[in-house]
């Protein structure tokens, strides 16, 4: 519990001179300073990043008009050991800061590392109060983010959800806060009316890293590579069923392609049951690889068929051929970003029900056929070639 009365000065005006100062007011535990700040004075900046790796990539997009607007700027994104890989070589990031599972005492060594490294700006992608407790013990002068968990007098700036949040892709979600930014500091509104850039680089060294990974599989570097993801860690209902996919699997083979399967360590047993189902074993990496290598392994990837889950949007932002199976989720919202992405949908009445366990039969899932996501992956796959061999 936060301890004396706060008063906070939001300044949010529709168009400023760029010229114009931002002036804060801080009472009560910051003991009524006032400090005025001028764009150029934003020098370090943190961004707190989304937790689940699908969301820290759709929030790539608001890392690269945050590095536009603040080009002199130093950037660190706080970001889960899970999300670090996606950040670890982004064009936009000047430094990862690693930060554990929220506790009390872990809280509190965040706050330290916060005031240590004595940042202008807080840009809190992450919905949490923690986030915003954070940035606030840690006396970060500028503070924003949406007006979530009852966090709102821990912020300088609150945001209201945007009444489109259910009708957009995500990432202008975040795109939305930095917006924010350059209209207060900047007098602009260019964020919204360009599309998003995703920054997500992957050097040789790491490719090769990759390669080699797949090759000690057994891989043949003669044949192409595909990669499925069959399980998602927040929600079963999302699944497409471990029969299908190893019959996916099966086919791709029999076709002449490597197979390999994807998935943090909590999904090992989803990767077991469809090695269990299948005729020919593809390559198992499922809880043997960090996120960094698994964008790594995407990358170097031909197609990619995966649930609603991170490694779609990896997929999308790399862009590589892949395929994405929508079930209870909306794909209004987290559909892949690429032109060499598509998605395979056939939706019952009760979609999208956004349920992490489908309390009937799972329709959603069961209505798609193997030999639907075969002939559309080999699809992508063709018109991917044929764009790069002309």
């Amino acid at each position: 519990m936060l301890i004396g009365v706060i008063s906070w000065i939001h300044v949010l005006p529709p168009q400023v001179d760029p010229r114009q100062t931002i002036n804060i007011s801080r009472y009560g535990a910051l003991a009524g300073v006032l400090k005025v700040i001028k764009p150029d004075q934003i020098n370090r900046i943190v961004v707190r990043s989304p937790s689940w790796v699908g969301d820290a990539v759709m929030s790539l997009p608001a890392l690269h008009e945050l590095r536009r607007i603040f080009p002199k700027a130093h950037i660190t994104v706080a970001s889960r050991p899970g999300t670090a890989g996606i950040f670890s070589e982004s064009d936009s990031v000047d430094h990862v800061l690693i930060q554990d599972r929220t506790s009390f005492l872990s809280t509190f060594g965040q706050v330290s590392e916060w005031k240590r490294r004595q940042f202008d700006l807080a840009v809190l992608l992450q919905n949490a109060f923690a986030a915003a407790a954070t940035a606030f013990l840690a006396r970060v002068p500028l503070r924003i983010g949406y007006g979530t968990e009852r966090r709102s007098p821990l912020l300088t700036t609150t945001l209201p959800l945007p009444a489109w949040k259910d009708k957009r892709h995500e990432s202008f979600y975040y795109l939305n806060i930095v917006a924010e930014l350059e209209r207060m500091f900047f007098g602009s509104d260019s964020i919204v009316k360009t599309d998003p850039v995703f920054d997500l680089p992957v050097s040789e060294k790491r490719k090769n890293s990759a390669r080699r990974i797949v090759i000690d599989q057994r891989a043949s570097p003669s044949k192409p590579l595909a990669i499925l993801c069959p399980g998602s860690v927040n929600s079963r209902a999302k699944r497409w069923p471990a029969e299908r996919y190893a019959e996916l699997a099966d086919k791709l083979i029999d076709a002449g392609i490597d197979v390999a399967l994807i998935g943090s360590p909590a999904e090992i047993d989803v990767s077991l049951e469809v090695c269990g189902f299948a005729k020919h074993q593809p390559m198992v990496l499922t809880g043997k690889t960090s996120v960094a290598e698994v964008v790594a392994l995407i990358s170097i990837a031909d197609l990619l068929v995966t649930n609603d889950t991170g490694p779609a949007h990896i997929g999308a932002a790399l862009e590589i051929p892949t395929l994405v199976i929508f079930g209870p989720t909306n794909p209004l919202t987290t559909h892949p970003l690429s032109s060499k992405a598509e998605i395979i949908r056939h939706p019952p009445d009760c979609a999208p029900c956004m349920l992490r366990d489908c309390p009937i039969d799972h329709r959603c899932m069961t209505a798609i056929s193997v030999e639907e996501v075969f002939q559309r992956a080999m699809a992508i796959m063709e018109k991917t070639s044929a764009q790069v061999f002309g």
